[in-house]
């Protein structure tokens, strides 16, 4: 054999594909999603499954809703936090001095200051 191939002339996926070799299709259901930035999103849903409220959209990836006159909200995103700010978000400066004053003094007397 030139090229060992022993099945040449075909591919992956390649051949007659239809409803006798994968068998009949579940019926199917077009639901229309609306979202916030006004784009219409029409994914297909078996019949009997149970529609989401919501789906993402493709073309923005905000949540779409099946309402066009009220699509859902955009997310609100959070700025990145640093770990002093959310330490600054659980504690008061009085307690951050009062915890920074117990440090010094255990650090102190460690060292022989106190």
């Amino acid at each position: 054999m030139a090229g060992g191939n022993a099945i040449r002339g075909s591919r992956v996926g390649a051949g007659p594909m239809g409803e006798r070799e994968r068998g009949e299709s579940a019926p199917r259901q077009v639901v229309s999603f609306f979202c916030a930035n006004g784009h219409e999103v029409r994914p297909a849903f078996a019949v009997e499954a149970v529609l989401p409220d919501t789906w993402d959209c493709p073309r923005c990836g905000y949540p779409a809703g099946r309402e066009s006159t009220t699509p859902p909200n955009a997310p609100r995103n959070e700025p990145y936090k640093t770990h002093l700010a959310y330490v600054k978000e659980r504690r008061s400066d009085a307690d951050g001095a009062a915890i920074l004053e117990e440090a010094l003094a255990k650090l102190k007397a460690r060292r022989g200051e106190g």
